[in-house]
């Protein structure tokens, strides 16, 4: 009987200046079975991925050199199709801007200080499954911190999973498969419930506000109106 091979443990960089953070992360994790290698600064985490490529990254944007937010574009830009590492953002800046500006740059998460370990070990776990396509669903759709599943018509934001309606995951569906599209009252009532309603669109506007309350009660927003026309799903516009 031959044996199978045990998997490599999944290996996460963790950046932070402080230290005593960093050492909780990493006793966490590698509790948790994760390999963890741990750096105090953004130059040092550009040449530990450059060594030694993590499969994610739990990044301070608050570091002695390189912001995490640089250390992110940089790694970005080096990037090529079908390689990206998932980045979980942990940080004490909590504003809406500053989680804008780390979903532009392409992270998976954005954990604010202080937090749980229990919390970020979960996080972690769920990127990585949304990373790798895991499980059941390897059709997605995604934008920003949005993820919506067409197998299993799961739907999460920033690890969270949203339960919706038929009516409204159709509607979401539609939203995301034309992201940053300005779409019409019509375009999105004939698609969605396969009619064109040139009078009263109140049913629209009810299920749009219906979405809202539950895919953005966090920031930043993500379904936007465009006054005379429609509706839109994008991240907001730089300040």
């Amino acid at each position: 009987m031959t044996a199978v091979p045990e998997r490599a443990p999944i290996r996460v960089l963790v950046v932070d200046d402080e230290e005593h953070i960093t050492e909780l992360v990493s006793m966490g994790l590698t509790y948790n079975g994760f390999e963890v290698e741990r750096v105090a600064s953004g130059r040092a985490a550009l040449d530990a991925i450059e060594q030694r490529r993590p499969q994610l990254i739990v990044l301070d944007v608050m570091l002695p050199d390189l912001d995490g937010f640089e250390v992110a574009r940089r790694l970005r830009q080096g990037e090529g199709a079908g390689t990206r590492v998932p980045i979980i953002f942990l940080t004490a800046r909590d504003t809406t801007q500053d989680k804008i500006e780390g979903l532009r740059l392409g992270s998976d998460d954005y954990v604010t200080k202080p937090f749980s370990i229990e919390e970020l070990i979960e996080r972690v776990k769920a990127v990585l499954r949304r990373s790798s396509g895991a499980g059941p669903g390897e059709r997605k759709l995604s934008y920003a911190d949005l993820e919506l599943d067409e197998d299993t018509r799961e739907v999460w934001r920033s690890g969270r999973f949203i339960e919706l309606t038929p009516t409204e995951y159709k509607l979401l569906h539609y939203l995301m498969s034309n992201a940053r599209r300005v779409l019409t009252r019509e375009q999105i009532l004939e698609h969605v419930w396969d009619y064109t309603f040139s009078g009263n669109a109140s049913v629209l506007e009810t299920y749009i506000s219906y979405l809202r309350h539950k895919i953005d009660d966090v920031d930043p927003p993500l379904i936007h109106t465009v006054r005379g026309v429609g509706y839109t799903l994008r991240l907001p516009p730089d300040k």
